[in-house]
This record gives structure tokens, sequence and C-alpha cells, in this order.
């Protein structure tokens, strides 16, 4: 393995905190994924790239029946809870350990532009995704590439390893051939623009 394939020790948001400019995006992701989920009551959801303190989960956990966090670490408050199964480990490799097809809502935010096996993660979204269930994949577009850099680099509102981790940008002629690629049927796709489109956002179902 690379020197730079070893590069990520730590999840987004340990050991600082966010900035406006980071906290607002989180709100932004988070409207957008409220919208497409028809309800997190009595459900099993996985957030995959949740964060070190798994901000938005934490927002729905009294309503799932389970809840499965992945990254690279975890709070220990999540990783001692009861209603949790918390996994640190590299993505997409750790999520082996997600049987297939257990979870009803699978988060995606923000991560694939970090993967150097960005197919493989959308591949193993789809295994573990419940028939019925819905998969939501939040990515910067290459406008917000721009935008990104500049917060972080220039303005120093962004965390600037965040940044140069980052593998690629998607717009949603680039996402979309992928989601396919993985398993999810055309018709029950929806990929746009969000953010002023500064991201790229996905809606895959499961046929029932």
């Amino acid at each position: 393995m690379s020197p730079a394939e070893l590069k990520r020790v730590r999840s987004f948001g340990e050991g600082y905190s966010l900035t406006p400019v980071d906290r607002f995006g989180v709100w932004l992701s988070s409207r957008q994924i409220r919208r497409h989920v028809d309800g997190f009551h009595g459900k099993a959801a996985g957030d995959f790239g949740c964060g070190y303190h798994a901000s938005f989960a934490r927002t729905i956990l009294p309503s799932l029946k389970r809840l499965t966090l992945v990254d690279v670490s975890l709070a220990p408050d999540l990783k001692q809870h009861p209603s949790i199964d918390a996994l640190e480990g590299r993505l997409p490799d750790v999520l082996d350990a997600v049987p297939s097809e257990s979870l009803d809502i699978v988060l995606c935010n923000s991560v694939l532009e970090h993967l150097r096996e960005p197919l493989a993660m959308l591949r193993q979204c789809r295994r573990v995704l419940a028939p019925g269930g819905v998969a939501l994949i939040n990515v910067p577009s290459w406008r917000g590439k721009a935008f990104l850099e500049f917060s972080a680099f220039r303005l120093g509102l962004s965390p600037r390893e965040e940044m140069d981790d980052h593998k690629r940008y998607y717009n949603p002629s680039d996402l979309w051939p992928m989601l396919v690629e993985a398993g999810f049927r055309p018709s029950r796709i929806r990929c746009f623009r969000h953010k002023f489109g500064l991201n790229t956002f996905a809606v895959c179902r499961k046929d029932e």
C-alpha cells in the first residue's frame, strides 16, 4: 500500500471544530436527506463515512431501530451506544462486516471523493440495502472544487487536509453511470445538482 493510501488517519471533525462553512454544508445535506426519506421511525440505517461525531446520524438516532456507523474512527460514546453498530476502518473494505440487505437507508455523504475505489463503495451500498430501501449519496461537483479549494487553501474556512485528500469530483454525468454499473436500475436513480451547483446528489432505490 502506498504512502498516499495510508494518509487518511482520522475522521472528519476529529480533533477540531467544524467551521461555519462546514456546518452550513452539513445542514444543506441534511435537508436533502430528510426530503427523500419517507420517515426514519423503526428503520435500520447506515451512515458510511459519518465523521467522528456522526453529527447528522445523532439527529435521527432516536427514531431508528438500528444504526450502523462507519468511519476511520468514531467518538467513544457512539461505540458504547446500545442501538449503534460502530465499525472503524477503511472504506469500502470495512463494509464486508455489514450483512447483505440489512439496511433500509444508506447514507454516503461527502465520501466518494476521498476513495480510490468509488465503484466498489457504491456496490457495497447496494449490497447492504434491503429491497425497497434507499441510498442517498452526496459528492462535490467540479464547480464545487474551485469553491472548496478557495475556502480551504486561501481563506482557511475549511479543513485543508480534507481537500488534499480528494481524489476526484462528480457532476451528474460522472456519477450516474457509476450508479448503474454498481447495480442500481436507471429507472430507480435520480441524480441532480444541489447546494447551488457545488454538489451532486443521488437518490437510489432498490427494487422490492
